[in-house]
């Protein structure tokens, strides 16, 4: 991962019992011989404990284009621009929880997008896809099992400086967890009207390639160690106490 091995060495010294909720940090760490247990990720309590959503009279496509000003200026209108090649949906960004519906207003004038706040559950949940801003909003989105384009676009130079710094094979949560490309990423240059729409063509037409996504994230679950992190984490600690 993106951990200098100094940085680590430095870590371990400070920590004595460490509990990672993503299995490839398991790995990692093991590496260096840590104390490292993986517990799951608590977002599958948090998903398995919320009621469902009443189902939308209308299909829809949902936005989630980050949460950041300057990121949603930017992926927003990306987004957006896919609306005339999809006129049997409506369109539903997912207001991100830091920012006022002012913000979005100049935004999505004159488009037909509709803002809802304060439920990107519920958002994402019912939609027919999604298109997703990198983030924990794609792992979020696999496992409330909405078929999702990955989206990413940054300034040249604040990308290039993170591919030096970051050696990964992959920006979104889902495929660096399964390790391989489970849901397509459109990064830089990649993210264009043409391929977001080539895209989610591919998940909403296309009934095998969409199932193959729904199975991968059957998978993402599993590997993620299904519900209860919490309760394995305090079951760790109390014994690692009593010890």
């Amino acid at each position: 991962m993106g951990l200098k091995q100094s940085r680590v060495h430095q870590i371990k010294r400070d920590v004595d019992l460490m509990l990672v909720i993503l299995p490839f940090e398991e790995e990692f760490y093991q590496r260096f011989n840590y104390k490292v247990h993986f517990v799951g990720h608590p977002l599958l309590d948090a998903i398995a404990e919320r009621p469902l959503p009443n189902r939308p009279e209308k299909p829809y496509i949902a936005l989630l284009p980050g949460s950041r000003k300057q990121e949603i200026e930017k992926m927003l209108p990306i987004m957006l621009s896919t609306m005339p090649y999809f006129p049997q949906f409506d369109f539903v960004v997912a207001g991100a929880p830091g920012q006022t519906e002012a913000f979005y207003t100049p935004l999505l004038k004159n488009t037909g997008a509709r803002l809802v706040s304060g439920k990107t559950y519920d958002v994402i949940t019912n939609a027919t896809a999604a298109m997703v801003t990198s983030g924990t909003a794609t792992l979020e989105t696999a496992l409330l099992g909405t078929p999702q384009v990955v989206c990413y676009k940054g300034s040249w130079v604040s990308y290039q400086v993170a591919k030096q710094l970051i050696k990964v094979k992959y920006i979104a949560l889902v495929n660096l967890i399964l390790d391989r490309p489970a849901v397509k990423e459109l990064i830089q240059n990649e993210l264009t009207t043409h391929n977001l729409q080539k895209e989610l063509d591919a998940i909403i037409l296309n009934e095998e390639n969409r199932d193959r996504m729904l199975g991968d994230y059957d998978k993402l679950k599993e590997k993620l160690g299904g519900i209860g992190a919490s309760a394995r984490a305090a079951g760790i600690i109390i014994d690692y106490l009593t010890k």
